[in-house]
């Protein structure tokens, strides 16, 4: 098996590692030539995106072999039987580690821009690179993870040799290789295009695949102050931003509203998850169920959210109890403040009082299994006074989890959004324009 090129590499690699999907993960790709790859992976996880400098510590007369790797955060690996047999001394080593550090740190600071590192604190470190060689980068980069607080390390790559395991050893708590060939004998024998990857590409992957984490402060009703955890992604270009309301007993992790907000991105569209309760509270289910005080705390977000983006259209999308503070909130900014609303199996009634204030173009999308919900929908959509639409999935449960069904809502919230942003309903492709 070999692959296309790195990006192939990526699309395959994160099926491997699917089962992290809704886990609190953070994806590092190696520079340069892991960052395309782990791109491909962030994306289908739905996951953050950073970029993990490292350097390998070449013989002086023979750079191509490794003797070490160094990293940030002060990750250091020496390979002593290589230095041993190169005759290498104290005085070598240290020039090409003086070297090597100059330069990783030029590409730390061209890669970010002056953007701070993801925080890594009690998360899983996921570390993709294109693969494995004598795996001195990569054992360098776990341990700079590590260093950074991780939780959890995982080292996925789409191609090393038999015995990487035993070349990782305990730097990373979990391996993830779909193709280790009893041939191995470099990395790129393995891809038909394995050109060398540039210091821009790596910039352009970052900065359409990186999510922004927030803090979003808050004022309840109460005068007291939260700050809610969250994750903003704007593409470059993109035409609007639409923002996440959760349900209960869901949050900013949720693997259904992150594979809705995957569709969004694809489409040209920000996407802001974040929480709408703090830990405590999402334990409290007076908390949950008090559509008041989530709409207030979806409009103090949105008002963070368009001082720094003035310039774009907002929906809302939410799900369940979530939909129903969408709805409140929508009514509370007034007529077009928010550009449309998207309902998943949502409780609507529960924003009651509101309804009739609600003149944003507002879709409703119910599971036909969902009988109780159906009904209550239908009663909302009568008091809503905007342009409405109500969907029913076929054969779908509340959830969406039977095979398609949350494609389908992907699909149908896509094309609603697209057809109601406004900047996006005047560009070519656009729903009213074609």
């Amino acid at each position: 098996m070999t692959f296309v090129d790195r990006l192939d590499a990526g699309r395959r690699l994160a099926v491997a590692v699917g089962h992290l999907r809704g886990q609190d993960v953070v994806v590092i790709g190696l520079s340069r030539g892991g960052v395309p790859v782990a791109a491909e992976v962030a994306r289908a996880l739905w996951a953050p995106l950073d970029v993990g400098v490292v350097r390998k510590l070449g013989v002086p007369f023979q750079p191509e072999v490794a003797m070490g790797a160094i990293g940030e955060d002060g990750a250091r690996i020496i390979n002593d039987e290589v230095i041993r047999g190169a005759h290498i001394t104290d005085r070598e080593l240290a020039a090409v580690e003086r070297t090597e550090r100059t330069e990783l740190t030029r590409r730390a600071q061209a890669y970010r821009a002056g953007r701070p590192r993801v925080s890594l604190r009690g998360r899983t470190a996921l570390v993709v690179d294109d693969g494995m060689a004598t795996g001195a980068t990569a054992r360098a980069a776990c341990r700079s993870a590590r260093e950074r607080g991780a939780a959890r390390v995982v080292l996925a790559v789409p191609v090393a040799p038999p015995d990487w395991a035993a070349r990782v050893g305990r730097d990373a708590d979990e391996l993830v290789c779909p193709l280790t060939p009893a041939d191995f004998a470099a990395v790129g024998q393995f891809y038909e295009d394995f050109a060398p990857t540039t210091d821009q590409e790596v910039v352009a992957c970052l900065a359409h695949a990186r999510p922004e984490e927030a803090g979003i402060p808050v004022v309840d009703r109460d005068g007291r102050r939260r700050t809610l955890t969250g994750e903003l992604l704007v593409p470059v270009g993109a035409i609007g931003v639409v923002m996440f309301a959760h349900g209960s007993g869901s949050g900013r992790l949720s693997p259904r509203n992150r594979f809705v907000a995957e569709a969004m991105r694809q489409a040209g569209l920000g996407t802001l998850l974040f929480d709408l309760l703090t830990g405590e509270e999402e334990s409290d289910r007076a908390s949950v169920f008090d559509t008041r005080l989530l709409a207030g705390r979806l409009r103090e977000a949105t008002r963070w959210l368009r001082e720094r983006h003035p310039e774009l259209p907002v929906g809302y999308f939410g799900a369940s109890t979530g939909a129903a503070a969408a709805l409140w909130a929508a009514a509370e900014q007034g007529d077009g403040a928010v550009a449309a609303v998207v309902s998943r199996g949502g409780r609507p009634d529960l924003a009651g009082p509101r309804l009739t204030e609600v003149h944003a173009p507002t879709l409703l999308i119910v599971g036909g299994r969902d009988e109780p919900v159906i009904e209550l929908n239908r009663e909302a959509q009568e008091q809503l006074r905007g342009e409405t639409r109500l969907t029913v999935v076929p054969g779908a449960t509340h959830l969406f989890e039977e095979p398609g069904a949350l494609s389908e809502v992907a699909e149908l919230a896509q094309d609603w959004f697209l057809a109601h942003l406004p900047e996006a309903a005047s560009g070519p492709g656009s729903a009213r324009a074609a």
